[in-house]
């Protein structure tokens, strides 16, 4: 699903080679770097970058990644991308197999009352959810993949008021994802399927950027109760399952405040979403 090869090719073709002091003219045809100039400014040889690029290259050094990384302007998100992708040859690492939430876990999630929160894993399926969390997404969330949700149902419908920059996190969440578990074939069937079902999605995928996002704001279009202007928080689990907890709060006294306690109010009379957090899918 990624390689190390293709993501040096994406990164050099982004440098403005008068950020690395490489003067340029009209006659240029080559969008950001040419290889041998990332060689020179790396360290390496032509020759060896090349191949590299080729994937036909030995595993690089801890040296000659930092080097090149450096060149590329990557950040520490791409940094440790870059570096997991050289090890896919000498380690696999195994995607996490089928685990339930634990029983502990989800009576902390049912007692967040006033905020939505879920817990999903590495390939963005929620887990588990709590009741508001339910309300907001207007369905039984457990089963939910969001990747899915956001390109392939909710790209018309306006329930995520930054559509855009919910498309980018989530290409960037998978191809974090995919560099960490390169051998995981339910991943690589959704990677295909959202391919296959939107334009957006093989664009920015063929972008090769990643990204880790642990919080920042979320906006929902509720149907019921107007605009929620929310900040989502994601919590890694320790134990090496690859699940987070996402909680989304709203400022205190903001209106979003309010309509959140609209939202459970309006759904104090309706199925208790409870059910939800006592019965979560396997993965």
């Amino acid at each position: 699903m990624d390689d190390l090869a293709g993501f040096l090719r994406t990164r050099r073709s982004r440098v403005d080679p008068a950020s690395v002091g490489i003067p340029t003219d009209s006659r240029r045809r080559v969008a950001g770097l040419r290889r041998e100039e990332v060689a020179h400014l790396s360290g390496v040889s032509v020759d060896y970058y090349v191949r590299l690029e080729q994937g036909r290259a030995k595993q690089p050094s801890e040296q000659v990644l930092d080097a090149l990384a450096r060149v590329l302007g990557l950040d520490e998100t791409e940094r440790g991308h870059v570096h997991r992708l050289a090890r896919q040859g000498r380690r696999r690492v195994s995607a996490p197999g089928g685990r339930r939430v634990r029983p502990e876990l989800l009576r902390v999630l049912a007692l967040v009352a006033d905020a939505p929160a879920l817990i999903t894993n590495h390939r963005l399926d929620v887990l588990a959810g709590n009741r508001l969390a339910g309300l907001l997404y207007g369905r039984p969330v457990a089963g939910l993949n969001t990747a899915r949700h956001i390109f392939l149902e909710e790209a018309e419908r306006g329930l995520y008021a930054d559509w855009e920059q919910c498309t980018l996190d989530v290409v960037g969440h998978l191809r974090l994802a995919a560099g960490k578990y390169p051998d995981d074939p339910r991943l690589a069937s959704l990677v295909g399927e959202l391919a296959m079902g939107s334009e957006r999605f093989r664009r920015l995928w063929a972008r090769a950027e990643v990204r880790a996002r642990a919080h920042g704001r979320k906006a929902y279009r509720h149907p019921l109760v107007g605009l929620l202007e929310l900040h989502q928080e994601n919590f890694a689990l320790p134990d090496g399952s690859g699940m987070e907890l996402l909680v989304l709060s709203a400022p205190e006294g903001s209106p979003s405040e309010d309509a959140l306690r609209l939202l459970a109010g309006l759904g104090a009379d309706g199925a208790d979403a409870h059910a939800e957090a006592r019965a979560p899918v396997r993965e």
